[in-house]
Parts: structure tokens; C-alpha cells; sequence
């Protein structure tokens, strides 16, 4: 509040009285008040609203899954302040500066729209970090539990001692009191609980034979997965087709060279763009499963954009590798483990997933032996590969035992007969038991 000297300058009251000597002074006090006041002002014209960023063309709502940043709490620019969950990706909250978050204008679970007021925030240089001011205290600090550190400077507290005990009490009436107050005084005091036993107590422990349930809301990632799979089921004529392939020759192949390739090139050699090449090759051959049906027309394509399954703790995503039919092994293998850790980090972007001609499903790392993949719609066709395993076999007349995979193709038979499915999958097969040929392709 401003003080009466002030308000009466700012009306002009020192002015009709044509006193030089109160005008004076009350500039004075006004200026003295207006730096007062100055923090406030301040605040005030730096306060802003935050909104619910723009997320993609076809999204328009979001769940707000949680708050990084509460209220009072610093941030530098462009530091994620909330995360929104989406039925594609999660997206970040930036602060637009450096300052401090004021107040929550969203709970988390809450349902946010584009352009709706998410949080205020007043802008300002963020307070720096707290500067340690005596090394040697924050060695022993560190190395010491924290409830075991005591504050340095203070000194305990004199216990009392027997005399001056009897001496208060000499009658011994409460002496049995005192000698259990000595104990109770000599002994420490019990450690806080830490960690989440400080804000929550132990789950009960489970009874045998109990019945309980646990229901858990479904994500937006969830429902969109199961919404796609059933939507896949019902528009495309499914059918799967399977075949077994020798890994002898393609993992000597890896054996050989994948420490070169690890030092050469700071990647692993896996089998995945093996795998990639040879489809991308019998593509070329059978053009219809890279193929889609849009409306009354089949779209044709002469490239491939390879939709690669990623597992992740929110459901399964399929980030693309672009124009994977130009690339050689250790490029499809970067891109594939670059896209792999953006998928676990949560920081696939919508450009990361969008389009896709062909998918390959690697349910073998899971240890699967057989499996049936699901079209990813629109495209014709899915490659499931699966465990390795040794089986005999019978090689020139004679039982062998060999490292055999079962493929599975799961394909449109809208778009492609049996005949172009079996020669596809018949391809793959001859391309990755001697990965020579696909030099010669």
C-alpha cells in the first residue's frame, strides 16, 4: 500500500497549496514507497498465462499425465514443466522463459484441450542454484546418511546428572519417574522414514487365498492400439503364411564381422538389418505387398518406409525408417536403434511414426517360437520374425542340426494372392540363408 503522501502528490493536493517544501517531500516519500513497491509492480506486468500447446493437425485433447514443476518452483527456459499424454505421442510443456510457476490451472488425469489455460508463470531470471560454501562440510555430509547428520555448530544439550536429580527430588518419590527419563533421554531419537515410507505407510501385506481386484484406467496410447488392432481385423482379409529359415549362414555373417562393425562404426550388427534388406529386396520383386488400397485404387510405391514394432511400457509403436531400400546394413542398424531409444524415452515425434509401406514384427527377442502379426492398415503385408532354435534337419541326405527360425507373412488378400504372399516370403528366405545374393540383387 502506498502511503497517504503519495496518493495526495498523485492527485495533485501539493500542487494546490503551492508548498515547494511539502511537494519535496513528498516525492521523497513517494519515491521511497515506489521502491517498495517496485517487486510487486513487477510481478504483475510479468505474469503470464501458459497454454496448452498446439500437439499435431489430427489432435485436439490430451491427457495431462504429470507435473514436473509446482508452484513456487524455478525454471530455466525451455525446461518441461507437465507432460501430456496423447493417443500417439507425449507431449512436452516448455516454460516460453526463464522464471517461477505461480499456480496449476489443470489437475493431472485432467483432459486438456489445445489453446486451454494449463498453468501462470512470471517470467524472470530463475534464482541460480545454491553455492556450497564450505567443501569439507559437504564431503562429510555426503558421506554420512542423512539421518545420522547433526548440525555442526550446536552443541547437545547438558544431560541432567543423577545428584542434580536427587538433589530436586531428595524424598525419592519421583525418582522412579527420573531414572526412566534418564533412559529415555540416553537413548536416540528414532530415524525419520525416508523415501516413500515417509509419504505412505506399507501396503498390508496379501492373505492367502484372497480374491482382490485392481483396476487400472486404460491410456490414450492403449485405446488407440486396441482401437487400430480391432479396426485392422475387420476391414483387412487377413491371411498368414509361414516359412523356416537356416540362420547358419547370416550368423557367421554377424559372428565375422559385428566386432569390426562395433568398432568401425559404434553399432551392433543384429539381425534386424538383415532382415530389412532382404524385404526391401523382394519388395522390388512383389510390389503389390508394398502396396495400399485408398478408396477404389491401389497405390503402388517405389520406395519403402519401414515400419519397425517397438515395445515400450505404454504399448507397442512402430517408428519408420525412411527410404530403407537405399540404406546398407549398418545405416538401417543406427537408424534403428536411434528410433528404438527415442520410443523407450518416450520422445518419438509424430513425423517419427507417420505413413509406413511395410512393417517387420520381431516377437523372437520375447522368446516367441510362432506367432500370426496383425496388419498394420493401410499397408498389404507384415514380416513377424521369431526365436531361433536348433532343430535337425536333413541337408543332402543327411540329419543335421541347424539354427532355424520360423517366419510368419501376414498379408491383405485384397492386394495380394497366395501365390505373390509364398513368393515373398519364399525371397526373404533365400536372400538371408545366403546373404550373398543380396549383394548380387
Amino acid at each position: 500500500m502506498l502511503s497517504r503522501q503519495f496518493i495526495a502528490v498523485a492527485r495533485g493536493r501539493a500542487l494546490a497549496r503551492h508548498d515547494a517544501v511539502a511537494l519535496t517531500r513528498g516525492w521523497k516519500v513517494a519515491s521511497a514507497q515506489t521502491r517498495k513497491a517496485k517487486f510487486h509492480s513487477t510481478n504483475l506486468l510479468l505474469a503470464e498465462t501458459v497454454k496448452v500447446p498446439q500437439m499435431a493437425e489430427s489432435i485436439s485433447e490430451g491427457t495431462l499425465k504429470s507435473w514436473l514443476k509446482q508452484p513456487g518452483e524455478a525454471v530455466q527456459a525451455d525446461e518441461e514443466v507437465a507432460t501430456i499424454e496423447t493417443d500417439k505421442i507425449d507431449v512436452s510443456v516448455n516454460a516460453p522463459a526463464a522464471g517461477v510457476i505461480t499456480e496449476h490451472l489443470a489437475s493431472e488425469e485432467d483432459t486438456v484441450s489445445v489453446g486451454q489455460d494449463l498453468f501462470r508463470f512470471e517470467a524472470g531470471a530463475a534464482p541460480p542454484p545454491p553455492k556450497d560454501t564450505d567443501g569439507a562440510k559437504e564431503t562429510t555430509d555426503k558421506a554420512e546418511p542423512q539421518d545420522q547428520q547433526v548440525e555442526k555448530g550446536a552443541p547437545e544439550p547438558p544431560k541432567p546428572s543423577p545428584e542434580d536429580v536427587r538433589a530436586k527430588d531428595p524424598a525419592g518419590v519421583q525418582g522412579g519417574e527420573a531414572k526412566k527419563d534418564l533412559k529415555e533421554t540416553s537413548k536416540p531419537a528414532p530415524a525419520p522414514p525416508k523415501g516413500k515410507d515417509a509419504k505412505s505407510e506399507p501396503a498390508p501385506p496379501r492373505v492367502a487365498g484372497a480374491r482382490t481386484e485392481t483396476r487400472v484406467k486404460m491410456n490414450r496410447m492403449r485405446l488407440r492400439i486396441a482401437e487400430r488392432l480391432k479396426e485392422s481385423q475387420n476391414a483387412a482379409a487377413s491371411l498368414t503364411t509361414f516359412n523356416e529359415i537356416d540362420m547358419s549362414s547370416l550368423m557367421e555373417m554377424r559372428k565375422k564381422y559385428k566386432e569390426e562393425v562395433l568398432k568401425t562404426h559404434d553399432v551392433k550388427l543384429g539381425f534386424m538389418s538383415a532382415f530389412a534388406k532382404a524385404s526391401c529386396l523382394a519388395l522390388k520383386e512383389i510390389p503389390a505387398a508394398n502396396a495400399s488400397i485408398e478408396g477404389d485404387e491401389i497405390v503402388y510405391r517405389d520406395y519403402v518406409d519401414l515400419s519397425v514394432a517397438v515395445a515400450t511400457p505404454k504399448g507397442l509403436v512402430t517408428p519408420v525408417v525412411r527410404n530403407a531400400e537405399s540404406m546398407n546394413f549398418v545405416e538401417i542398424e543406427k537408424e534403428i536403434a536411434a528410433l528404438g531409444k527415442k520410443a523407450r524415452d518416450g520422445k518419438l515425434s509424430l513425423e517419427d511414426m507417420a505413413g509406413g509401406t511395410f512393417t517387420i514384427s520381431n516377437g523372437g527377442v520375447f522368446g516367441s517360437l510362432y506367432g500370426t502379426p496383425i496388419i498394420n492398415l493401410p499397408q498389404a503385408a507384415v514380416l513377424g520374425m521369431h526365436s531361433i532354435k536348433d532343430r535337425p534337419v536333413v541337408v543332402n541326405g543327411q540329419i543335421v542340426v541347424r539354427p532355424i527360425m520360423v517366419v510368419a507373412l501376414t498379408y491383405d488378400h485384397r492386394l495380394l494372392d497366395g501365390r505373390e504372399a509364398v513368393t515373398f516370403l519364399v525371397k526373404v528366405r533365400d536372400y538371408l540363408e545366403d546373404p550373398r545374393k543380396m549383394l548380387l540383387a
